[in-house]
């Protein structure tokens, strides 16, 4: 389902676990934390999971998915919720979206 080359990191409200991809492990510290708080914080407040993925072109993409059977789950609120992170964390998401063109895509070099 997901490119785990390009997964940057996600949450996962069943397993109460967060992972960052070790590809990624050279980020700062604050950015590091600063994601974990978002992709838990998004799970404990919608359920399912949160993935946080770059496409081709080095664009974040924001996914979440819950299992079938999962009642608890928001699909409006998550909706909502991924607007609002996308609107709150901009210039995180950006500098992220920077950092893994110039990196990883080698663009600008």
């Amino acid at each position: 389902m997901y490119n785990e080359e390009r997964v940057l990191c996600g949450a996962n409200s069943y397993e109460k676990k967060f992972y960052l991809n070790d590809k990624f492990k050279n980020l700062p510290e604050q950015v590091k934390q600063e994601l974990q708080i978002m992709c838990v914080m998004f799970t404990e407040e919608v359920g399912g999971t949160l993935v946080l993925e770059y496409d081709e072109d080095g664009y974040l993409q924001l996914i979440t998915d819950a299992n079938e059977d999962d009642i608890l789950y928001d699909e409006i609120g998550s909706g909502l919720k991924i607007h609002q992170i996308q609107l709150d964390k901009r210039e995180l998401l950006e500098a992220l979206e920077m950092y893994y063109r110039v990196l990883i895509l080698g663009e600008g070099t």
